[in-house]
């Protein structure tokens, strides 16, 4: 379902097919029809705090060309994506992440900023087969879950407890045209959904940790 293409600074997810998405991209947010979704890798001396990042990418969108794209930001070398498969029944999920944590945070706590660091979680996740609307939104939790899980477990313990995200995370969704009702964890789509965005997720994470935590 998603091929992936690396053209850095660029990371692009292809479907093959038109795609119902939704998310909060920062480039077409919200529920679209798109066949690509991108990735734009920055630096940090890129994101001025004065900076308007939402002009700044429309900006690069112009210059790349007409796109039907949904399009995520992130600092993180976009070389070091993530990319998973997991299936359940005859549903099959795949997701493509990239995994930043240097603005790492735990929820309902804000750490001071002290620095213009910018780490992002930056996650696809597409489906097999189309649901409705509201399983959409119900999906979307689903990969939400899966991605706390996964920095939960593999992540940068805060003052306040473990991180559980960072504060620029972005996820997408993808389906094609469908109207399954339910995509919760006793379905057989919340379960390849959760199971592939963990592995993705941890695998980031993991790599992360490893070569980026303390710099």
């Amino acid at each position: 379902m998603i091929r992936a293409t690396l053209d850095r600074p660029w990371l692009m997810a292809d479907f093959g097919q038109p795609m119902r998405v939704i998310s909060w991209a920062p480039f077409r947010p919200g529920l679209v029809l798109a066949q690509h979704v991108l990735w734009r890798e920055v630096r940090d001396a890129d994101l001025p705090k004065d900076l308007d990042a939402i002009a700044w990418l429309n900006q690069e969108m112009t210059r790349r060309g007409p796109s039907d794209a949904v399009t995520m930001l992130t600092s993180r070398n976009v070389e070091k994506y993530t990319l998973t498969r997991a299936k359940t029944g005859n549903v099959a999920a795949d997701c493509l992440a990239t995994v930043g944590l240097s603005n790492a945070e735990r929820v309902g706590y804000r750490q001071p900023v002290l620095a213009e660091q910018y780490g992002t979680v930056n996650l696809l996740v597409a489906l097999s087969h189309g649901v409705s609307n509201a399983a959409m939104t119900e999906a979307l939790s689903i990969a939400t879950q899966a991605r706390t899980a996964a920095v939960i477990a593999n992540g940068p313990v805060l003052p306040e407890g473990p991180a559980t995200g960072t504060g620029t995370d972005c996820i997408a969704l993808a389906c094609p045209p469908g109207d399954i009702a339910y995509a919760g964890l006793h379905t057989d789509i919340g379960e390849a959904i959760g199971r592939a965005v963990y592995d993705a997720v941890a695998d980031g994470v993991t790599d992360w940790m490893k070569t980026e935590a303390g710099r």
